[in-house]
């Protein structure tokens, strides 16, 4: 009995530890295994969920889907009627809701409708602009999820949302219409060549990971598109490939249950394809932004090693790693080397990205520092370089700068009623700046790292 209570211990001990390493102690393991990076993008996906959110965002998507959804069609179907292709446009549509062939006929009713008032009379300029601010409201919504994941505070500008919005509308329904003839060109194509027994079931093959492939393609190109900020590809196909096939899980979910909801609609009649459909969206919607919280975390996750510690760092341990970054960055210039990026910096001394991201800034704003400007737009990747002769910098001159720096003498009558207290930290903090003084910057010594 004791043995197995030593047992049980233990693994309650080993489960306790497991626990705090995957939730915390992890941001501190700068190893940079897949293991490692896996549970942090984990752990921030969960966070930024969490924080975020999301789940009040997927709820409200579907609203706006709704309403979009028959300009949407009225858009597709008008593009499609150019190409001949309105009916196999619709085949396709009620072969995803078998169950629901009268609530579609509906709703293709009201879409042949949408389009006989909107080419006609007073009509025609209230029709278009409708169906444009239903579309656009529809994707502004999107982007400010996705910019709300990615925690960008800026989305694109009210003319980039038009012009971007717009090309969006135009192409993508010529490449679904385009996929549609592909589909069935493959398809023809396929049973001419393919022997008669095995023509079906390889053209059925070959057609379901053709829909995948591009499935993952769509979701990839929406994490990389639509975020105001720049996604790099690996992470956003990742993320496509994760999301397309849920996706898709999803999707045989739905039009499988279609086939067993005959009580269901004995009940809700043609109107069991709303809720139905509501749940439909919620799902879809919620599984798209964990995709993008999945793009994020997988991009981001540097940013946040040591992050408790980093946020109650004490002002001497900010002071230390102030100077080992000012340090690195005059000596390198001294000798001739190449300038780094932020993320250089980090990387080659093994620091933290982010800490080492917030003194260059600061650097920079007490004008010790510069950027070296690159078209590329993430600051992260630009060179840093001195901007004051580092000859003549001594490490007084950066830890008298860094005090100086910022607001002061704002409280009323602080100088005047605290005056003897005031007057004793300043002499403790001149004697150690003076001291410094006598120490250049360039003299400090940077560790092996430094002769890379």
């Amino acid at each position: 009995m004791a043995d197995n209570d030593s047992k049980m211990t233990r693994i309650k001990k080993r489960v306790l530890t497991l626990w705090e390493y995957c939730s915390a102690g992890v941001w501190n393991d700068t190893r940079n295994t897949w293991k490692v990076n896996t549970i942090k993008t984990i752990n921030l996906s969960v966070r930024s969920f969490l924080d975020r959110d999301l789940q009040s965002q997927a709820c409200a998507l579907p609203y706006r889907t709704l309403l979009a959804i028959v300009p949407a069609l009225a858009l597709l179907f008008a593009i499609g009627r150019g190409f001949g292709f309105q009916n196999m446009i619709e085949s396709q549509i009620e072969s995803y809701l078998p169950s629901q062939r009268v609530a579609l006929q509906a709703a293709f009713g009201f879409v042949d409708s949408y389009l006989a008032q909107a080419s006609e009379g007073l009509f025609v300029g209230v029709g278009i602009v409708f169906l444009l601010w239903t579309l656009i409201s529809l994707l502004s919504s999107v982007e400010d999820s996705f910019n709300s994941i990615w925690q960008v505070p800026n989305g694109r500008s009210f003319w980039r949302k038009i012009t971007d919005y717009l090309a969006i509308f135009i192409v993508l329904p010529v490449l679904m219409i385009c996929s549609s003839g592909l589909t069935l060109l493959m398809s023809t194509s396929l049973s001419t060549f393919l022997p008669g027994d095995f023509a079906e079931p390889a053209t059925a093959l070959i057609l379901d990971i053709v829909s995948i492939l591009l499935t993952w393609a769509f979701f990839a190109g929406s994490y990389i598109l639509i975020p105001n900020t720049k996604v790099k590809p690996l992470n956003a196909l990742i993320a496509g490939i994760m999301v397309g096939t849920g996706f898709q899980v999803l999707q045989w979910l739905f039009v499988s249950g279609q086939l067993y909801v005959a009580k269901y609609n004995a009940i809700y009649g043609s109107f069991s394809f709303l809720p139905l459909m509501l749940l439909w969206l919620q799902l879809t919607w919620l599984i798209t932004l964990i995709g993008g919280v999945l793009c994020y975390a997988s991009q981001n996750i540097g940013e946040f090693n040591f992050g408790d510690n980093i946020k109650n760092i004490s002002y001497d341990y900010r002071r230390q790693v102030v100077i080992v970054v000012m340090a690195i960055i005059a000596r390198r210039f001294a000798q001739s080397k190449p300038s780094l990026t932020i993320n250089e910096l980090s990387s080659r001394y093994d620091l933290p990205v982010n800490l080492v991201t917030m003194i260059v800034l600061r650097l920079r704003d007490i004008g010790l520092v510069n950027f070296v400007e690159t078209p590329d737009h993430d600051i992260s990747k630009h060179p840093v370089q001195p901007s004051i002769d580092v000859s003549t910098l001594s490490v007084g001159e950066v830890i008298r700068r860094l005090q100086e720096s910022g607001d002061k003498d704002f409280i009323p009558h602080f100088q005047s009623n605290y005056a003897a207290i005031i007057e004793v930290s300043r002499k403790i903090t001149g004697a150690m700046v003076r001291e410094a003084d006598n120490i250049p910057i360039t003299s400090l010594h940077i560790a092996s790292n430094d002769q890379k």
